[in-house]
């Protein structure tokens, strides 16, 4: 018993932690900005313009993730992992902080996997996943990994083995889904009922 709730209790720092630093720079990154940018907007436009500092961010955001994208950003970020991998507390929480944001930012491998409908919790309820696996018994059987996350929250979930028949491939992208997800269905993917009511009775 002690083991179990010693295990459940990393498992959650191991989520909970990278995420809510994650969460505070971001906010730190937005206050700053407004910060700097509201006396700058009321100077010019005579009153102050609520959000422009997160606005601000997330063009900035874009703009490095572009930069980043190129060889000479690639490089770039690389110099600057390898400075932060020589702080000794800082490089287990970045690398934990960049894997959970690869996995649901980086279709395929490494990433999320293709999307699939699975029965779950029980039969004739249908939830939407990501195969991260696939692997063939001896038999010839295929299995495979499902990950099925929480709404609104997919970055903790469910994981289910089954066989191959028991899942629905989609041609519904991550992001797509992911959206599905994070919105709790306000954001739907239409395809969904056509490929539920056209699966094999």
């Amino acid at each position: 018993m002690g083991k179990k709730l010693r295990m459940y209790f990393l498992a959650g720092i191991l989520v909970v932690v990278p995420l809510t630093v994650t969460i505070l720079i971001l906010v730190w990154i937005f206050s700053t900005i407004d910060n700097i940018l509201q006396p700058i907007i009321t100077v010019i436009v005579g009153h102050s313009v609520p959000g422009i500092g997160f606005g601000v961010a997330l063009i900035l955001i874009y703009l490095i993730g572009a930069l980043v994208s190129n060889v000479g950003g690639k490089k770039l970020l690389e110099y600057s992992e390898s400075l932060l991998a020589r702080v000794p507390l800082v490089r287990p929480l970045y690398a934990t902080i960049k894997q959970i944001l690869e996995s649901f930012s980086v279709p395929g491998e490494g990433g999320l996997g293709q999307t699939a409908l699975v029965e779950f919790p029980r039969n004739g309820v249908w939830a939407v996943g990501f195969i991260t696996k696939e692997t063939q018994s001896q038999s010839g059987e295929t299995w495979l990994s499902v990950f099925i996350p929480n709404a609104p929250n997919p970055t903790s979930g469910f994981l289910r083995i089954i066989k191959e028949g028991e899942a629905i491939r989609t041609n519904i992208s991550a992001n797509d889904a992911l959206c599905m997800i994070i919105s709790a269905g306000k954001v739907s993917c239409d395809e969904i009922g056509d490929i539920l009511s056209e699966r094999p009775k």
